[in-house]
């Protein structure tokens, strides 16, 4: 087998598993398991760095790779669709959270309404 064969094969089987980790972490992402979500996201954008270490391959050429962007591109977008949305429902949490730390702050009310 040549270099470039094994190349275009390690980049398959590197695809692949993008595919199930993306799958992965849109079941997370929807069951609301945010430790485990992140946890996947990390490991995906450990394949993605193997991704980029790979030698010359033409797999991107092949109609295999056409199929699993076909998969994967609708996916992904649901990924950051959800993420995103996680994120500003998250922000809002806090936001409240910290209004309400600063309302239970000041409820005493202001030195003129104590009695000094």
């Amino acid at each position: 087998m040549n270099t470039l064969e094994e190349a275009n094969e390690a980049a398959a089987t590197l695809w692949k598993r993008y595919l199930r980790m993306s799958e992965e972490l849109l079941k997370f992402i929807k069951s609301g398991d945010i430790d485990m979500f992140l946890n996947l996201v990390d490991q995906r954008v450990a394949i993605v760095d193997q991704m980029k270490a790979l030698p010359e391959h033409t797999f991107r050429e092949t109609q295999e790779f056409q199929d699993l962007v076909k998969i994967i591109k609708p996916m992904d977008m649901e990924i950051m669709y959800k993420a995103r949305t996680w994120l500003n429902k998250s922000r809002q949490k806090s936001s409240a959270v910290k209004a309400y730390d600063l309302t239970s702050t000041f409820s005493g009310g202001s030195i003129i309404n104590r009695k000094y």
